[in-house]
């Protein structure tokens, strides 16, 4: 098949396409790059900090932890993806303008998969795929809709997370036919962003699967979301600092880089598929 992947320039997105790539590399793939999620905001220090860590401070440290093991790790970053894989990498953040629309349209897909993308897509882009556009979100639909669904999701003290693959049938955020689920249990010693990057290891299988089905020829089985439902925006820094008191820092540099680089760290996590 021909695959559009639309992805974002962070930690997230970046595992994300290295949990894919195997089931990937047997399809044409053509991806592209926001380079943030959300607008132009001033977000509270915390968050600068964290999204400095996703984009920039993780792979500084990947490099030295490569350098004092005098090895490669599994984990490869889209640069490195970029050199060893025929995969191109466009930064692309005006997707819905006439020169956007043309790129994804040159592109023929079969498929249109989304995670983490920060550009809201509209419907001339959506209607270019034959399957249509899947969305891979971070959170439990309709509970959890917008951005930080793990952050709730912990704030609110859930014991269980989970990821929503969706359709994107319009331009209203995260309310498309749900796909699938996957859940992750609460690691109580462990950061936001440690459980953000395991959820999507249950995530990718599920997209995983859809491609699967979709390349014998079978039909997906969805659920229509409940009208009712939450939507959240990025924390206060009032609401940051009620978090960091039970769960510590949003980010431990060495655990992150403990996962990215021992897969066998990685949580088991349970799948739902609808039937």
């Amino acid at each position: 098949m021909n695959i559009v992947l639309l992805l974002n320039n962070d930690i997230a997105s970046n595992l994300a396409l290295n949990l894919l790539l195997p089931s990937l590399q047997a399809h044409n793939i053509k991806l592209f790059l926001s380079s943030k999620v959300g607008g132009n905001s001033t977000r509270p220090q915390a968050l600068q900090a964290l999204a400095e860590f996703e984009q920039y401070g993780v792979y500084r440290a990947l490099e030295q932890v490569q350098s004092s093991i005098e090895q490669s790790v599994n984990f490869k970053s889209y640069a490195e993806i970029t050199q060893q894989y025929a995969i191109e990498i466009e930064t692309l953040n005006q997707i819905n303008s006439a020169e956007g629309v043309a790129k994804i349209q040159a592109c023929s897909a079969d498929l249109i998969i989304s995670i983490r993308y920060g550009v809201i897509l509209k419907p001339p882009i959506i209607a270019l795929s034959t399957h249509g556009v899947i969305n891979l979100h971070s959170g439990l639909l309709p509970d959890y809709r917008g951005v930080m669904a793990t952050f709730w999701a912990l704030f609110n003290g859930d014991k269980q997370l989970a990821t929503s693959l969706h359709f994107i049938d319009d331009s209203t955020i995260d309310i498309g036919r749900i796909i699938a689920n996957s859940t992750l249990s609460v690691q109580q010693d462990k950061s936001y962003l440690w459980h953000v990057l395991s959820l999507y290891v249950g995530g990718c299988q599920l997209i995983e699967q859809t491609i699967n089905t979709l390349e014998r020829g079978g039909e997906l089985n969805t659920i229509a979301q409940a009208e009712q439902g939450h939507y959240f925006t990025f924390p206060s820094t009032e609401q940051i600092t009620a978090f960091t008191r039970c769960f510590g820092a949003l980010y431990e540099q060495d655990e992150v880089l403990d996962l990215l680089t021992h897969s066998s760290t990685y949580n088991a996590v349970v799948i739902h598929f609808n039937h």
